[in-house]
Protein backbone atom coordinates (compact mmCIF):
# COMPACT_ATOMS: atom_id res chain seq x y z
CA UNK A 1 0.00 0.00 0.00
CA UNK A 2 2.95 2.40 0.49
CA UNK A 3 4.38 1.49 -2.45
CA UNK A 4 1.23 2.40 -4.91
CA UNK A 5 1.47 5.47 -2.50
CA UNK A 6 4.56 6.33 -3.49
CA UNK A 7 4.05 5.47 -6.77
CA UNK A 8 0.68 7.74 -7.08
CA UNK A 9 2.78 10.88 -5.54
CA UNK A 10 4.84 11.62 -8.66
CA UNK A 11 2.11 10.88 -10.93
CA UNK A 12 -0.60 13.57 -8.34
CA UNK A 13 2.29 15.99 -8.43
CA UNK A 14 3.15 16.21 -11.97
CA UNK A 15 -0.60 16.61 -12.95
CA UNK A 16 -0.50 19.75 -10.36
CA UNK A 17 2.66 21.14 -12.26
CA UNK A 18 1.56 20.99 -15.36
CA UNK A 19 -0.40 23.79 -16.89
CA UNK A 20 -4.03 22.24 -18.39
CA UNK A 21 -4.19 24.75 -20.85
CA UNK A 22 -2.35 23.62 -24.00
CA UNK A 23 -1.61 27.38 -24.58
CA UNK A 24 0.52 28.03 -21.49
CA UNK A 25 2.15 24.21 -22.15
CA UNK A 26 3.16 25.62 -25.73
CA UNK A 27 4.25 28.90 -24.89
CA UNK A 28 6.52 27.48 -21.46
CA UNK A 29 7.72 25.06 -24.50
CA UNK A 30 8.97 27.47 -26.60
CA UNK A 31 10.47 29.68 -23.92
CA UNK A 32 12.40 26.45 -22.42
CA UNK A 33 13.62 25.71 -26.03
CA UNK A 34 14.66 29.34 -26.86
CA UNK A 35 16.86 29.17 -23.11
CA UNK A 36 18.45 26.03 -23.84
CA UNK A 37 19.66 27.14 -27.20
CA UNK A 38 20.19 30.81 -25.97
CA UNK A 39 22.44 29.13 -23.19
CA UNK A 40 24.19 26.87 -25.26
CA UNK A 41 25.04 29.32 -28.24
CA UNK A 42 26.37 31.60 -25.01
CA UNK A 43 28.35 29.15 -23.56
CA UNK A 44 30.10 28.61 -26.98
CA UNK A 45 30.68 31.91 -27.76
CA UNK A 46 32.06 32.21 -24.33
CA UNK A 47 34.70 29.57 -24.73
CA UNK A 48 35.61 30.43 -28.29
CA UNK A 49 36.07 34.13 -27.34
CA UNK A 50 37.92 32.65 -23.67
CA UNK A 51 40.31 30.82 -25.60
CA UNK A 52 41.15 33.19 -28.08
CA UNK A 53 42.13 36.23 -25.77
CA UNK A 54 44.11 33.79 -23.62
CA UNK A 55 46.54 32.49 -26.91
CA UNK A 56 46.44 36.25 -27.39
CA UNK A 57 47.76 37.09 -23.93
CA UNK A 58 50.35 34.27 -23.55
CA UNK A 59 51.78 35.27 -26.79
CA UNK A 60 51.95 38.62 -26.04
CA UNK A 61 54.28 38.37 -22.80
CA UNK A 62 56.34 35.36 -24.38
CA UNK A 63 57.15 38.60 -26.72
CA UNK A 64 58.01 40.82 -24.08
CA UNK A 65 60.52 40.17 -21.98
CA UNK A 66 62.66 37.13 -24.00
CA UNK A 67 65.63 35.15 -21.99
CA UNK A 68 68.87 33.83 -23.12
CA UNK A 69 69.56 30.59 -23.07
CA UNK A 70 71.30 29.99 -19.83
CA UNK A 71 70.80 33.56 -18.22
CA UNK A 72 70.01 34.46 -15.17
CA UNK A 73 66.41 35.99 -14.83
CA UNK A 74 66.65 38.47 -12.66
CA UNK A 75 70.24 39.67 -14.41
CA UNK A 76 69.37 42.58 -16.83
CA UNK A 77 69.91 41.55 -20.43
CA UNK A 78 72.42 43.55 -22.63
CA UNK A 79 71.08 46.56 -24.75
CA UNK A 80 67.77 46.40 -22.46
CA UNK A 81 66.78 48.22 -19.56
CA UNK A 82 67.73 47.10 -16.05
CA UNK A 83 63.95 46.99 -15.28
CA UNK A 84 62.56 45.38 -18.19
CA UNK A 85 61.48 41.74 -16.70
CA UNK A 86 59.63 43.37 -14.15
CA UNK A 87 57.93 45.58 -16.29
CA UNK A 88 56.94 42.72 -18.60
CA UNK A 89 55.81 40.71 -15.16
CA UNK A 90 53.47 43.56 -14.67
CA UNK A 91 52.38 43.85 -17.73
CA UNK A 92 51.24 39.95 -18.11
CA UNK A 93 49.54 40.18 -14.47
CA UNK A 94 47.40 43.43 -15.50
CA UNK A 95 46.38 41.83 -18.88
CA UNK A 96 45.92 38.46 -17.59
CA UNK A 97 43.49 40.39 -14.67
CA UNK A 98 41.89 42.74 -17.38
CA UNK A 99 40.75 39.48 -19.02
CA UNK A 100 39.10 38.33 -16.77
CA UNK A 101 37.06 41.25 -15.88
CA UNK A 102 36.59 41.37 -19.69
CA UNK A 103 34.97 37.60 -19.51
CA UNK A 104 33.65 38.52 -16.24
CA UNK A 105 31.44 41.22 -17.93
CA UNK A 106 30.87 39.54 -21.08
CA UNK A 107 28.83 36.74 -18.58
CA UNK A 108 26.99 38.98 -17.15
CA UNK A 109 26.07 41.09 -19.83
CA UNK A 110 24.92 37.57 -21.67
CA UNK A 111 23.13 36.40 -19.14
CA UNK A 112 21.33 39.91 -18.87
CA UNK A 113 20.52 39.48 -22.25
CA UNK A 114 19.22 35.84 -21.75
CA UNK A 115 16.90 37.06 -19.74
CA UNK A 116 15.64 39.87 -21.54
CA UNK A 117 15.20 37.77 -24.65
CA UNK A 118 13.46 35.12 -22.83
CA UNK A 119 11.16 37.46 -21.45
CA UNK A 120 10.56 38.57 -24.64
CA UNK A 121 10.44 34.98 -26.20
CA UNK A 122 7.49 34.17 -23.67
CA UNK A 123 5.26 36.56 -24.95
CA UNK A 124 5.78 36.27 -28.51
CA UNK A 125 5.41 32.26 -27.80
CA UNK A 126 2.32 32.86 -26.29
CA UNK A 127 0.92 34.60 -28.97
CA UNK A 128 2.30 32.48 -31.28
CA UNK A 129 0.67 29.66 -29.71
CA UNK A 130 -2.70 31.65 -29.65
CA UNK A 131 -2.22 32.14 -33.11
CA UNK A 132 -1.60 28.39 -33.67
CA UNK A 133 -4.15 27.05 -31.87
CA UNK A 134 -6.81 29.53 -33.65
CA UNK A 135 -7.85 27.32 -36.32
CA UNK A 136 -8.97 24.44 -33.35
CA UNK A 137 -10.92 26.83 -31.46
CA UNK A 138 -12.78 27.95 -34.50
CA UNK A 139 -13.41 24.15 -35.13
CA UNK A 140 -14.28 23.69 -31.42
CA UNK A 141 -17.13 26.53 -30.76
CA UNK A 142 -18.41 25.45 -34.40
CA UNK A 143 -18.83 21.40 -33.37
CA UNK A 144 -20.42 22.80 -30.07
CA UNK A 145 -23.17 24.38 -31.87
CA UNK A 146 -23.79 21.14 -34.03
CA UNK A 147 -26.47 19.46 -32.73
CA UNK A 148 -29.06 16.73 -34.01
CA UNK A 149 -30.66 20.08 -35.29
CA UNK A 150 -28.30 21.09 -37.35
CA UNK A 151 -26.20 18.28 -38.10
CA UNK A 152 -25.89 19.20 -41.25
CA UNK A 153 -23.45 22.09 -40.69
CA UNK A 154 -19.78 22.07 -41.78
CA UNK A 155 -16.74 23.15 -40.10
CA UNK A 156 -15.46 24.06 -43.88
CA UNK A 157 -11.83 24.82 -42.89
CA UNK A 158 -10.14 26.62 -45.91
CA UNK A 159 -6.38 27.41 -46.17
CA UNK A 160 -3.92 25.50 -47.01
CA UNK A 161 -3.33 21.66 -47.05
CA UNK A 162 -1.72 20.84 -43.93
CA UNK A 163 -2.60 18.97 -40.14
CA UNK A 164 -5.54 21.05 -39.43
CA UNK A 165 -6.86 20.84 -42.63
CA UNK A 166 -6.62 16.87 -42.89
CA UNK A 167 -8.51 17.17 -38.85
CA UNK A 168 -10.92 19.48 -40.39
CA UNK A 169 -12.22 17.52 -43.45
CA UNK A 170 -12.22 14.21 -40.99
CA UNK A 171 -14.56 16.10 -38.61
CA UNK A 172 -16.60 17.03 -41.66
CA UNK A 173 -16.54 13.31 -42.91
CA UNK A 174 -17.74 11.91 -39.39
CA UNK A 175 -20.80 14.96 -39.37
CA UNK A 176 -21.57 13.27 -42.82
CA UNK A 177 -21.61 10.01 -42.07
CA UNK A 178 -23.35 10.98 -38.11
CA UNK A 179 -26.26 12.90 -40.57
CA UNK A 180 -26.30 9.87 -42.65
CA UNK A 181 -27.16 7.71 -39.97
CA UNK A 182 -29.56 10.26 -37.97
CA UNK A 183 -31.46 10.26 -41.27
CA UNK A 184 -31.71 6.29 -41.45
CA UNK A 185 -32.67 6.07 -38.17
CA UNK A 186 -35.05 8.85 -38.37
CA UNK A 187 -36.94 7.09 -41.51
CA UNK A 188 -36.65 3.63 -39.37
CA UNK A 189 -38.24 4.53 -36.46
CA UNK A 190 -41.19 6.39 -38.58
CA UNK A 191 -41.86 3.31 -41.21
CA UNK A 192 -41.59 1.04 -37.86
CA UNK A 193 -44.45 3.10 -36.23
CA UNK A 194 -46.66 3.10 -39.46
CA UNK A 195 -45.78 -0.71 -39.56
CA UNK A 196 -47.05 -0.97 -35.99
CA UNK A 197 -49.71 1.12 -36.27
CA UNK A 198 -51.75 -0.58 -39.21
CA UNK A 199 -52.76 -3.71 -37.28
CA UNK A 200 -52.92 -1.66 -33.78
CA UNK A 201 -55.56 -0.13 -35.26
CA UNK A 202 -57.29 -2.59 -37.99
CA UNK A 203 -57.01 -4.40 -33.23
CA UNK A 204 -58.88 -1.81 -32.20
CA UNK A 205 -61.60 -1.36 -35.02
CA UNK A 206 -62.67 -5.27 -34.53
CA UNK A 207 -62.70 -5.07 -31.34
CA UNK A 208 -64.69 -2.06 -31.49
CA UNK A 209 -67.10 -3.58 -33.66
CA UNK A 210 -67.33 -6.38 -31.45
CA UNK A 211 -68.86 -4.26 -28.65
CA UNK A 212 -71.01 -2.31 -30.68
CA UNK A 213 -72.45 -4.93 -32.74
CA UNK A 214 -75.72 -5.95 -30.51
CA UNK A 215 -76.68 -8.43 -32.82
CA UNK A 216 -73.27 -10.39 -33.06
CA UNK A 217 -73.50 -14.25 -33.04
CA UNK A 218 -70.66 -16.69 -31.64
CA UNK A 219 -69.43 -17.11 -35.42
CA UNK A 220 -69.11 -13.23 -35.61
CA UNK A 221 -67.04 -13.43 -32.63
CA UNK A 222 -64.88 -16.26 -33.58
CA UNK A 223 -64.55 -14.59 -36.80
CA UNK A 224 -63.33 -11.73 -35.46
CA UNK A 225 -60.93 -13.50 -32.80
CA UNK A 226 -59.58 -15.24 -36.00
CA UNK A 227 -58.63 -12.14 -37.50
CA UNK A 228 -56.91 -10.56 -34.11
CA UNK A 229 -54.88 -13.70 -33.95
CA UNK A 230 -53.67 -13.58 -37.12
CA UNK A 231 -52.98 -9.96 -36.64
CA UNK A 232 -51.19 -10.76 -33.57
CA UNK A 233 -49.04 -13.27 -35.47
CA UNK A 234 -47.95 -10.62 -38.09
CA UNK A 235 -46.87 -8.32 -35.28
CA UNK A 236 -44.87 -11.12 -33.62
CA UNK A 237 -43.27 -11.65 -36.77
CA UNK A 238 -42.30 -7.99 -36.71
CA UNK A 239 -41.17 -7.68 -33.59
CA UNK A 240 -39.21 -10.61 -33.74
CA UNK A 241 -37.81 -9.46 -37.10
CA UNK A 242 -36.52 -6.06 -35.74
CA UNK A 243 -34.77 -7.65 -32.70
CA UNK A 244 -32.96 -9.55 -34.99
CA UNK A 245 -32.07 -7.02 -37.35
CA UNK A 246 -30.68 -5.15 -34.15
CA UNK A 247 -29.22 -7.88 -33.06
CA UNK A 248 -27.31 -8.15 -36.16
CA UNK A 249 -26.35 -4.78 -36.70
CA UNK A 250 -24.54 -5.08 -32.57
CA UNK A 251 -22.24 -7.45 -34.28
CA UNK A 252 -21.42 -11.50 -33.45
CA UNK A 253 -21.31 -12.48 -30.21
CA UNK A 254 -21.13 -16.51 -30.43
CA UNK A 255 -19.01 -17.58 -32.84
CA UNK A 256 -19.27 -21.24 -33.91
CA UNK A 257 -17.60 -23.57 -36.68
CA UNK A 258 -20.07 -23.87 -39.89
CA UNK A 259 -20.72 -25.39 -42.99
CA UNK A 260 -22.64 -23.65 -45.22
CA UNK A 261 -24.03 -27.02 -47.03
CA UNK A 262 -25.33 -28.24 -43.56
CA UNK A 263 -27.47 -24.92 -42.63
CA UNK A 264 -28.56 -24.99 -46.79
CA UNK A 265 -30.22 -28.49 -46.60
CA UNK A 266 -31.30 -27.59 -43.23
CA UNK A 267 -33.28 -24.24 -44.88
CA UNK A 268 -34.15 -26.10 -48.05
CA UNK A 269 -35.55 -29.11 -46.40
CA UNK A 270 -38.14 -26.65 -44.68
CA UNK A 271 -38.87 -24.15 -47.74
CA UNK A 272 -39.57 -27.02 -49.58
CA UNK A 273 -42.95 -27.55 -49.39
CA UNK A 274 -44.15 -24.16 -50.01
CA UNK A 275 -41.95 -24.24 -53.11
CA UNK A 276 -43.87 -27.13 -54.23
CA UNK A 277 -47.06 -25.64 -53.99
CA UNK A 278 -46.55 -22.40 -55.57
CA UNK A 279 -44.84 -24.83 -58.79
CA UNK A 280 -41.73 -23.33 -58.85
CA UNK A 281 -38.46 -25.43 -59.73
CA UNK A 282 -35.40 -25.49 -57.78
CA UNK A 283 -31.89 -26.00 -58.80
CA UNK A 284 -29.43 -26.29 -56.67
CA UNK A 285 -25.78 -27.18 -55.96
CA UNK A 286 -24.85 -27.51 -52.66
CA UNK A 287 -20.91 -28.32 -51.92
CA UNK A 288 -19.48 -28.06 -48.64
CA UNK A 289 -18.17 -24.51 -47.23
CA UNK A 290 -16.59 -23.84 -43.98
CA UNK A 291 -16.63 -20.91 -42.09
CA UNK A 292 -16.81 -19.17 -38.41
CA UNK A 293 -19.91 -16.91 -37.51
CA UNK A 294 -23.34 -17.53 -35.68
CA UNK A 295 -24.90 -20.48 -36.91
CA UNK A 296 -28.38 -19.12 -35.85
CA UNK A 297 -28.08 -15.90 -38.33
CA UNK A 298 -26.40 -17.40 -40.82
CA UNK A 299 -28.84 -19.73 -41.21
CA UNK A 300 -31.77 -16.91 -41.12
CA UNK A 301 -30.19 -15.06 -43.64
CA UNK A 302 -30.15 -17.96 -46.12
CA UNK A 303 -33.98 -18.33 -44.97
CA UNK A 304 -34.62 -14.65 -46.02
CA UNK A 305 -32.85 -15.10 -48.87
CA UNK A 306 -34.46 -18.35 -49.92
CA UNK A 307 -37.98 -16.62 -48.79
CA UNK A 308 -37.68 -13.35 -50.89
CA UNK A 309 -36.60 -15.23 -53.59
CA UNK A 310 -40.13 -17.99 -53.14
CA UNK A 311 -42.51 -14.80 -52.55
CA UNK A 312 -41.33 -12.90 -55.35
CA UNK A 313 -40.86 -15.63 -57.94
CA UNK A 314 -43.33 -16.34 -61.16
CA UNK A 315 -45.69 -19.14 -61.15
CA UNK A 316 -43.58 -21.93 -62.17
CA UNK A 317 -40.51 -20.18 -62.15
CA UNK A 318 -36.97 -20.98 -61.49
CA UNK A 319 -34.61 -20.57 -58.09
CA UNK A 320 -31.10 -21.39 -57.95
CA UNK A 321 -29.50 -22.25 -54.72
CA UNK A 322 -25.98 -22.73 -54.58
CA UNK A 323 -22.85 -23.17 -51.77
CA UNK A 324 -19.24 -23.52 -52.89
CA UNK A 325 -15.87 -22.19 -52.23
CA UNK A 326 -14.61 -19.53 -54.76
CA UNK A 327 -11.94 -16.92 -54.79
CA UNK A 328 -11.24 -17.71 -51.12
CA UNK A 329 -14.57 -17.01 -49.84
CA UNK A 330 -17.02 -19.52 -48.63
CA UNK A 331 -20.41 -18.23 -50.93
CA UNK A 332 -23.91 -18.81 -51.06
CA UNK A 333 -26.07 -17.64 -53.71
CA UNK A 334 -29.45 -17.13 -54.69
CA UNK A 335 -31.27 -16.33 -58.14
CA UNK A 336 -34.71 -16.33 -58.89
CA UNK A 337 -37.01 -15.50 -62.15
CA UNK A 338 -39.60 -13.00 -61.62
CA UNK A 339 -40.52 -8.95 -62.74
CA UNK A 340 -38.19 -7.10 -63.86
CA UNK A 341 -36.10 -4.55 -61.33
CA UNK A 342 -34.62 -1.53 -62.33
CA UNK A 343 -30.63 -1.57 -61.52
CA UNK A 344 -31.47 1.92 -58.96
CA UNK A 345 -34.23 -0.03 -56.93
CA UNK A 346 -31.83 -3.10 -55.86
CA UNK A 347 -29.65 -0.97 -53.18
CA UNK A 348 -33.34 0.37 -52.21
CA UNK A 349 -34.54 -2.70 -51.47
CA UNK A 350 -31.99 -3.86 -49.07
CA UNK A 351 -33.16 -0.97 -46.47
CA UNK A 352 -35.46 -1.33 -43.48
CA UNK A 353 -38.89 -1.80 -44.82
CA UNK A 354 -38.21 -1.09 -48.41
CA UNK A 355 -40.16 -3.46 -50.87
CA UNK A 356 -41.22 -3.15 -54.61
CA UNK A 357 -45.08 -3.32 -54.23
CA UNK A 358 -46.82 -2.66 -50.99
CA UNK A 359 -50.00 -5.38 -50.87
CA UNK A 360 -52.44 -5.43 -47.85
CA UNK A 361 -52.04 -8.84 -46.19
CA UNK A 362 -49.21 -9.54 -48.28
CA UNK A 363 -47.50 -10.59 -44.77
CA UNK A 364 -43.97 -8.48 -45.47
CA UNK A 365 -42.92 -5.58 -43.80
CA UNK A 366 -39.77 -5.55 -46.26
CA UNK A 367 -37.22 -6.52 -43.67
CA UNK A 368 -35.49 -9.63 -45.03
CA UNK A 369 -33.01 -8.39 -47.72
CA UNK A 370 -31.92 -5.16 -44.47
CA UNK A 371 -31.62 -8.10 -42.43
CA UNK A 372 -29.79 -10.43 -44.66
CA UNK A 373 -27.09 -7.21 -44.90
CA UNK A 374 -26.45 -6.52 -41.50
CA UNK A 375 -25.84 -10.36 -40.64
CA UNK A 376 -23.10 -10.15 -43.40
CA UNK A 377 -21.97 -6.92 -42.24
CA UNK A 378 -21.65 -8.59 -38.84
CA UNK A 379 -19.68 -11.40 -40.36
CA UNK A 380 -17.45 -9.49 -42.49
CA UNK A 381 -19.36 -11.03 -45.15
CA UNK A 382 -18.96 -9.13 -48.24
CA UNK A 383 -23.03 -8.52 -50.57
CA UNK A 384 -23.42 -8.59 -54.08
CA UNK A 385 -27.50 -7.82 -55.47
CA UNK A 386 -27.94 -7.11 -58.95
CA UNK A 387 -31.36 -7.22 -61.00
CA UNK A 388 -31.53 -10.07 -63.75
CA UNK A 389 -31.96 -8.86 -67.19
CA UNK A 390 -35.00 -11.12 -67.65
CA UNK A 391 -36.17 -10.59 -64.61
CA UNK A 392 -36.06 -11.43 -60.97
CA UNK A 393 -32.78 -11.11 -58.38
CA UNK A 394 -29.50 -12.06 -57.95
CA UNK A 395 -27.51 -11.79 -54.48
CA UNK A 396 -24.70 -13.45 -53.50
CA UNK A 397 -22.90 -13.48 -49.85
CA UNK A 398 -19.14 -14.36 -49.48
CA UNK A 399 -17.97 -15.03 -45.96
CA UNK A 400 -14.25 -15.44 -44.76
CA UNK A 401 -13.42 -19.10 -44.51
CA UNK A 402 -13.18 -20.60 -41.40
CA UNK A 403 -9.17 -20.68 -41.37
CA UNK A 404 -9.72 -16.53 -40.55
CA UNK A 405 -9.74 -16.49 -37.07
CA UNK A 406 -12.40 -14.73 -34.46
CA UNK A 407 -10.53 -11.60 -33.90
CA UNK A 408 -10.79 -11.30 -38.22
CA UNK A 409 -14.16 -11.56 -38.24
CA UNK A 410 -16.02 -8.11 -38.64
CA UNK A 411 -12.77 -6.51 -40.23
CA UNK A 412 -12.42 -4.79 -43.74
CA UNK A 413 -12.18 -7.70 -46.28
CA UNK A 414 -11.35 -7.52 -49.99
CA UNK A 415 -14.73 -7.32 -51.92
CA UNK A 416 -15.83 -10.43 -53.71
CA UNK A 417 -16.37 -10.12 -57.39
CA UNK A 418 -19.06 -13.11 -58.44
CA UNK A 419 -18.59 -14.56 -61.98
CA UNK A 420 -20.88 -12.44 -64.20
CA UNK A 421 -22.05 -15.53 -65.69
CA UNK A 422 -23.67 -16.83 -62.80
CA UNK A 423 -24.87 -13.16 -62.01
CA UNK A 424 -27.24 -12.64 -66.12
CA UNK A 425 -28.36 -16.38 -66.40
CA UNK A 426 -29.25 -19.11 -63.94
CA UNK A 427 -27.50 -21.81 -63.97
CA UNK A 428 -28.67 -25.21 -65.28
CA UNK A 429 -27.73 -27.29 -62.82
CA UNK A 430 -29.04 -31.18 -61.40
CA UNK A 431 -31.99 -30.45 -58.11
CA UNK A 432 -30.24 -31.96 -55.11
CA UNK A 433 -33.13 -33.68 -53.36
CA UNK A 434 -32.13 -32.25 -49.97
Amino acid sequence: MRLSVLTRFPQSAYRLLVPKRIRLRLTLLYGFLFVLSGAVLLLITYLLVSNATSSFITVESKSAGPQSPGSDPDKPSAGLPPDIGGVARQFGEQSVRQHGAQMHDLLVQSGIALGITTVISIALGWAVAGRVLRPLRTMTSTIRRISARNVHERLAFGGPRDELTELADTVDGLLGRLETALDSHKRFVANAAHELRTPLTLEHALLEESLIDRDATLDSFRENFERLLTISKQQARLLESLLTLSSSERGVDRQERLDLAVLTRQVVDTFRPKIERRGLRLEASIESAALTGDSALVERLVANLLDNAVDYNVPGGLLELRTAVENGRAVVSVANTGQEISPEQVDRLFEPFQRLHRTAGDDHHGLGLSIVRAIAAAHGATLTARARPGGGLYVVAAFPLRRASASHVGRHQPPYVPNARTGDSLLARTPESG
